[in-house]
């Protein structure tokens, strides 16, 4: 299979940046092809494409199901499983905040509510403090994602257009009407 020197391009950085994100860089370049992949490939394609080992392709699309970014889809005459990304682009960013939430957010929030539980020795009263602190803040942007999430697609990206917009406005204001600190 000969890959076009953008998709190229494409694949290499995203392979790149997987290691950023937490996970390999096959795995980063195996969901890259299947992104930018006219129709879903298989396997075989896959390992024909980036010249990986076959078992390295089937761990990294282990992965990307596990993940939920890969769909399996099967074609009349052909036992071989296929793979694709989802067409939508929101579902994929959805899908990726869900699972990295589930995989990094949820244990931290969980494990600081134990803390919580827990009755500080006297030299840890500003240590529990900065800790309810943190589980506070983590809990309030957790229902902030809980609230974005319920909007349909249509909805959210109006709200993120008109939160630039809001932005904007905010900072036009800022220049034209000085902040005043009220004496207390």
């Amino acid at each position: 299979m000969n890959i076009s020197p953008l998709r190229q391009e494409f694949i290499l950085h995203f392979g790149e940046m997987g290691s950023r994100w937490g996970i390999n860089r096959t795995v980063g370049q195996v969901y890259a092809l299947l992104f930018l992949a006219d129709d879903p490939l298989c396997a075989d394609d896959i390992v024909a494409a980036l010249g990986f080992s076959r078992s390295n392709v089937s761990m990294a699309l282990k992965e990307l199901q596990s993940w939920n970014l890969v769909r399996l889809r099967h074609r009349p005459d052909d036992r071989r499983d296929f793979f694709a990304t989802p067409d939508d682009l929101w579902e994929i960013v959805r899908t990726l905040v869900a699972e990295r939430r589930k995989r990094e957010i949820d244990p931290t929030l969980t494990k600081l509510r134990e803390l919580a539980m827990t009755q500080p020795a006297e030299g840890d009263l500003a240590a529990r403090a900065r800790i309810d602190e943190l589980r506070a803040v983590i809990e309030q942007m957790t229902h902030f994602h809980d609230e974005l999430n319920r909007l349909e697609t249509e909805r959210l990206v109006a709200l993120l257009n008109m939160g630039a917009r809001l932005n904007r406005m905010i900072e036009g204001a800022g220049r034209l009407i000085p902040f005043r600190k009220v004496k207390e």
